[in-house]
């Protein structure tokens, strides 16, 4: 029997797209001949899975989990909502979510790396999957939050089962206060988060290049007031102020009675609680934002597969 060296697993991996032990298998089934263990893989599925990945991935779940002072959202991608239905995805994107909140992955590439439950890597766990769903899927982004003292709150907005939706929310609240107290807030502020899409914390942590973006509309509305420059400059400043405060969480007014910001909101909560409250930070994710979605033309694809 020919010696399966570690060089000849990786460049099957490299043309496969399958996993280190399906490659190690592969070869050891075909003698180490590497056409013969590539169509090895093939007659197993487990090929298919690297020429899959070319497609467009805009489907799947958001995973939130959180534990105590610390919590963590993860997205995993599909190419169409079928598969966020299925129970071998859901229980995919639970488990990467478990472990990025044990292991504190802070992006995809850490996860993707880190140890799978039951053997092999996350990332050989989604080629698995791949082949044996029969879509492409992604592991898209990570994101966590973390409080000293105090609670992260998670919450996911029509929840698909427990944890896993389409927007999930993490919200850390730091503060002396009982878990009683922040429970409840983070709750109602996540769902806040949900609905209003807040672009950041505060004002001053908006993107910069979102700012100008309307400054430059604002300036091109008000020249045509045919006012002074001055007041024009004045007009253009309101605007911008005005978008701020609108998409910055602590200055959005709660969605719950529309006219109270959420710093006074949780000011209100810590004065009721006589204790310290703070909203430090927050993670929103919402499925295939910023993704834009393959469309495919059926008759087309019927067309050229029929050499129309």
């Amino acid at each position: 029997m020919a010696e399966i060296t570690a060089a000849a697993v990786k460049e099957l991996r490299d043309r496969s797209g399958a996993g280190m032990m399906d490659c190690k298998k592969a070869l050891s089934e075909a003698n180490g001949d590497m056409e013969a263990a590539v169509d090895w893989l093939r007659a197993k599925g487990l090929a298919a899975a690297q020429k899959k990945s070319s497609r467009t991935a805009a489907e799947g779940l958001v995973g939130v989990a959180v534990s105590g002072t610390k919590g963590v959202a993860v997205e995993v991608n599909s190419e169409t909502d079928f598969v966020a239905k299925n129970e071998q995805f859901q229980d995919f994107v639970r488990s990467v979510t478990n472990v990025a909140l044990s292991n504190g992955a802070a992006d995809a590439d850490a996860l993707a790396s880190a140890d799978y439950p039951g053997g092999g890597t996350v990332s050989e766990k989604l080629v698995a999957n791949i082949a044996t769903i029969g879509e492409n899927q992604t592991l898209r982004r990570v994101g966590s939050v973390s409080v000293s003292n105090g609670l992260v709150v998670d919450y996911v907005h029509n929840a698909v089962v427990p944890g896993l939706g389409k927007i999930g929310v993490l919200v850390a609240l730091e503060g002396d206060a009982s878990a009683d107290v922040l429970q409840p807030l983070g709750k109602q502020l996540a769902m806040h988060i949900a609905a209003a899409f807040p672009l950041a914390l505060s004002a001053d942590q908006i993107d910069p290049a979102m700012l100008e973006r309307e400054r430059a509309i604002a300036a091109e509305k008000a020249a045509e007031s045919g006012k002074p420059a001055e007041i024009v400059a004045k007009m253009v400043d309101g605007a911008v102020a005005k978008f701020a405060k609108e998409n910055a969480l602590l200055s959005q007014l709660f969605v719950i009675d529309n006219k109270t910001p959420i710093a006074d909101v949780v000011a209100k909560a810590a004065k009721e609680a006589g204790a310290s409250i703070t909203l430090k930070d927050y993670v929103r994710f919402q499925l295939g934002e910023g993704i834009e979605k393959e469309e495919s033309d059926f008759a087309a694809e019927v067309a050229a597969a029929a050499g129309v």
